[in-house]
């Protein structure tokens, strides 16, 4: 911490209260409330997320569903760490859009999420809790309409002994102030002003350097996978709210609420103390501080109020850290090693600031083989390093995806887990430094630490990985009729040490693979095998899928793969997912051999494409020219390309020449805003919100006869069974009339919508514009949706 983080701390330890933000989604929370309320008013502040983002669009690579999950929490940690927040979530999935709470609610499982939001109510302890969104259809997105709904319910039930009483073995009830709406100029509310209360967050706060405004742009701008860069805000704001449950604030947020230490038995000599610190800290000499900061801490631990007693002291502590220049770390020096055998961790400390006495007394571990336990004077300005010996009985996989989930939720084993961003135990090291005579207690997690020639330092959280993988290739196998498919199976052995294994493929009834056992010798620790598997199709049927298994002894045991995902802006993620793929047959002709493809946002639309024995080629900048477009039977441009790539300004003549001189382009979903083309297409067409969120949704076919849905593959409402998440999004609204349209669909109690797909001739060839999700639809393995993605690359008859 600067001296500037320290004052800031010390002010903080003078206040009591507490604010929980409530909403659905990352992106979702007010980034300038959050760091107002945090560092102008500095009240404990959370933001509970009620899902981890899993159901939206990745704008920076190809994850979707669980993987985009995992980034989107990272994301928010990151915002985090910069808005001064804390961070909850739920164990509910983002399914998806919705358009209704009550759909929403009956995926979740109401009960079982309103159980979720009061379990975090009674862990976080709110004095206020504010909502992002109404509790109605004026919140848009049926999840953010049942994020109201759910806070409403939780605040009453959290204070309700009878509400979950399994919750009190761990927890006791609360009851909150009140709930409050936090109004928006896109959900205004529709109250007199008398029914309105309004607080001024445009302040520039010197300690920080900045207005909130720009605190929260650079917070907002860590969500960086939903395309959320925001510009620094600078001058006067404002934010308004609405009672939902409990009164109206007349003056202050917290009107009603005592935020001083007189709350707490025992606290008044706290707060003078506190007052104490603060009239006489020295920004150059903060070490000056730390025996008062060790007097408080004592004080503060004596209290019998269990939950600010925990709180104040963590904040105590890390500001004698502070304040006396204390700084240390434990670190291993591979960034992976395998689950049960041991790890060698060291543990660096060094004190940089004149006059505090500390000794370090013990270095231990959850996981610990051997411990650190004599008492060592860390001498001023010198680093000192001690290590000790863990074996972790535990692979780090995110707690949330250790079991199968269901398609609202993620099945979570230990309750007190349930609300929480990532593991309780990872590696951790726990530390006693005696620090002016006082022993006090720290835990630092385990990290790999190495130097990037471009980066510098750079610290990764510690991966306990399986001791042997099988990492599949792909989620699932699509096989055109009885041809048969290949698959990749990379089996790694992460021991430190050689290694054997038998590993087994099994296959559902009806289908066979060219080899089904492999017996494999590692000769050297971080050794792979590779193995090819060609499978022949059996008949196909829902929930097929093709598995890896291993010998353990005792039986046969479901082989996990290692996933890994780094983007420079948040920490590499390294996770487990099952050894297992979906099997998919389809029966479809063929009506371009050789696409050209030009990514966008990020999908998985080429590989998928392969998978059915097409010719794909991801095309450069430098291979759009016109004797390279012609060469290609279709070119397919990637989802949201035409908001994401500034030099298809450039390129759409040359692909509207292509299409002129015969060939067919498939254009897939944009968005309306940030187009960087007045025109999409050859002919005007405009881009609308509209979507259909069910995916079973039904669908009318406009004109039966249509080439699209007649060739290759007749299409049939059969070929619309078994989508995934959605129809489509983002809709052509208003066209001109040369395009067909040959499909409608819509929600349930909705009009129709004939948006989803556009078909023209233009000169010699084909312009298709499609809003339908083929970017979920065939990584997912839909037989209907390869059918007609196939026909859309047909040449015109």
């Amino acid at each position: 911490m600067s001296s500037a983080d320290i004052r800031l701390g010390i002010d903080k330890l003078a206040t009591l209260g507490s604010v929980l933000y409530f909403a659905a989604h990352p992106d979702d929370e007010n980034t300038r409330l959050i760091a107002w309320l945090a560092k102008e008013k500095k009240y404990r502040t959370a933001y509970l997320s009620l899902t981890r983002g899993d159901g939206g669009q990745n704008l920076i690579g190809t994850e979707q569903a669980t993987e985009l999950g995992l980034i989107r929490t990272q994301e928010l940690l990151a915002a985090r760490r910069i808005d001064g927040g804390e961070q909850y979530f739920s164990r509910l999935n983002d399914f998806g859009f919705s358009k209704t709470a009550e759909e929403t609610l009956r995926i979740w499982d109401g009960e079982q999420a309103l159980a979720d939001a009061v379990w975090i109510i009674r862990q976080f302890r709110p004095d206020i809790i504010i909502t992002r969104f109404p509790p109605d259809e004026r919140g848009g997105h049926g999840h953010h309409q049942a994020s109201g709904r759910l806070a409403i319910e939780a605040f009453a039930a959290a204070a309700d002994p009878t509400r979950f009483p399994e919750q009190l073995a761990y927890t006791t009830v609360w009851q909150a102030k009140r709930v409050l709406w936090n109004t928006s100029p896109w959900a205004p509310s529709t109250e007199s002003a008398d029914k309105l209360f309004t607080v001024a967050t445009g302040d520039f706060n010197p300690l920080v350097g900045r207005s909130y405004g720009e605190v929260a742009a650079e917070s907002r701008s860590e969500h960086k996978s939903q395309g959320f860069g925001a510009a620094r805000q600078r001058g006067e704001a404002s934010e308004t709210f609405e009672a939902l449950a409990g009164d109206l604030p007349v003056s202050d947020l917290m009107d009603g609420v005592d935020v001083s230490w007189a709350r707490v038995a025992g606290g008044v000599g706290i707060q003078a103390l506190v007052e104490q610190l603060r009239d006489n800290f020295d920004f150059l000499k903060p070490e000056r501080s730390v025996p008062g900061l060790v007097e408080l801490l004592s004080l503060v631990e004596a209290l019998e109020d269990g939950y600010w007693r925990e709180q104040k002291a963590k904040e105590i502590k890390d500001l004698i850290l502070a304040c006396g220049g204390i700084w240390f770390e434990s670190y291993a020096s591979r960034p992976q090693f395998a689950v049960g055998e041991e790890l060698s961790v060291s543990s660096s400390f060094i004190v940089r600031r004149p006059g505090v006495e500390v000794v370090l007394q013990r270095i231990e571990s959850p996981d610990g083989v051997n411990e650190y336990a004599n008492e060592r004077v860390l001498p001023f300005n010198q680093v000192v390093s001690e290590q000790i010996i863990i074996k972790p009985s535990r692979t780090t996989q995110p707690y949330w995806l250790d079991k199968p989930g269901t398609l609202g939720a993620y099945a979570v084993g230990d309750p007190q887990d349930a609300g929480h961003p990532g593991n309780r135990d990872n590696p951790r090291t726990v530390v006693t430094l005696a620090i002016n005579g006082k022993p006090i207690t720290f835990e630092r997690a385990i990290m790999h630490k190495y130097t990037d020639p471009v980066r510098g330092e750079v610290h990764e959280p510690l991966a306990v990985v399986p001791q042997i993988t099988a990492t599949l290739e792909k989620k699932s196998m699509v096989f055109n009729g009885d041809a048969p498919n290949t698959l990749n199976i990379t089996f790694a052995n992460h021991t430190s040490q050689a290694a054997t294994a038998r590993a087994h493929v099994e296959l559902p009834q009806g289908w066979r693979a060219d080899e089904t056992e492999f017996l494999l010798a590692f000769e050297q620790s971080g050794a792979d095998i590779v193995k090819q598997v060609t499978v022949y199709p059996g008949e196909a049927r829902k929930e097929d899928a093709l598995q890896i298994l291993f010998d353990t002894g005792d039986g046969k045991a479901l082989a996990r793969g290692m996933r890994q995902i780094a983007y420079d802006h948040i920490s590499p993620i390294t996770w487990f997912p099952e050894a297992r793929a979906t099997l998919h047959r389809i029966e479809t002709g063929v009506s371009a051999k050789r696409i050209g493809y030009i990514a966008g946002a990020g999908d998985l639309i080429p590989q998928s494409l392969r998978d059915i024995g097409l010719a794909v080629d991801v095309l450069a900048e430098g291979d759009m020219r016109a004797s390279v477009l012609r060469q290609y039977d279709a070119i397919v441009t990637g989802v949201r390309l035409y908001n994401v790539n500034p030099n298809m300004r450039r390129f759409q003549p040359l692909l509207m020449d292509y299409v002129a001189q015969g060939g067919t382009l498939v254009v897939q979903y944009n968005v309306s805003g940030g187009l960087v083309v007045d025109e999409l297409g050859p002919y005007p067409l405009a881009l609308s919100r509209g979507r259909v969120t069910e995916e079973d949704a039904p669908v009318r076919f406009l004109k039966p006869d249509s080439p699209v849905l007649n060739y290759p593959n007749r299409i049939t409402q059969a070929d619309f069974e078994g989508w995934v998440q959605e129809r489509g999004l983002y809709f052509v609204d208003g066209a001109d009339k040369r395009y067909e349209r040959p499909l409608a669909m819509s929600d349930t109690n909705e009009a129709a919508l004939s948006g989803s797909l556009l078909v023209a001739r233009y000169g010699e060839g084909n312009f298709v514009y499609t809003s339908l999700s083929f970017f979920r639809q065939l990584p997912a393995g839909v037989p209907g949706a390869y059918r007609l993605f196939v026909n859309l690359l047909a040449k015109p008859n």
